[in-house]
C-alpha cells in the first residue's frame, strides 16, 4: 500500500507565519544574547574572574550561529534549536540556586522561546519551500 502524499497548507497561509516566526526568532535570540550580557556585566558576582572573559565563554557557542540566524538560514536555525538547549540546562541549574533563581528562569524562559520559535521557523519554511517546488499539488490523473 503507497503512502498518502502529505497535504500541506496553502502558501497564503504558510507565508505570513514564515515571516513571523522568523522576527521572533530573532527578537528571542537577541533577548537571550543581551540577557547573557547584562547578567554577566553588570549583576553577576564573579569572585575576580573578568567579566568579558566569561561572556566570551558564554557567548561562542551563540556567535557561532548568529551569521545562520541573522540571514534566515533554516538550516542555522535548526543548528540553533540543538545549541540553545545548553542554555536551557544552564537555566534550569542556576533556577536551583536562591542567589540566581530570577536570571535562571528568565535564561530558561528566553532559550525555551528561541528552541520553539526556531523549531516552528524551520517546519513552516520547509513546507513553503516544498510547496513553492510545486510539491503538494492536486494532480489529475
Amino acid at each position: 500500500m503507497a503512502k498518502k502524499p502529505k497535504i500541506l497548507p496553502s502558501i497564503e497561509w504558510l507565508e505570513p507565519r514564515v515571516k513571523a516566526m522568523r522576527a521572533i526568532s530573532l527578537v528571542c535570540f537577541f533577548a537571550l544574547v543581551g540577557l547573557l550580557c547584562g547578567y554577566y556585566l553588570l549583576v553577576a558576582d564573579l569572585h575576580g574572574a573578568r567579566p568579558w572573559v566569561i561572556l566570551l565563554i558564554e557567548l561562542v557557542p551563540l556567535l557561532l550561529l548568529a551569521p545562520g540566524m541573522i540571514v534566515g538560514s533554516p538550516r542555522g536555525h535548526s543548528w540553533m534549536c540543538f545549541v540553545v538547549n545548553l542554555y536551557f540546562i544552564k537555566g534550569a541549574l542556576a533556577a536551583y540556586d536562591p542567589n540566581r533563581q530570577l536570571f535562571g528562569l528568565l535564561e530558561m524562559g528566553a532559550s525555551l522561546a528561541v528552541f520553539c520559535s526556531a523549531l516552528l521557523y524551520v517546519r513552516w519554511r520547509f513546507q513553503l519551500n516544498r510547496k513553492l517546488a510545486g510539491e503538494g499539488e492536486i494532480s489529475v490523473a
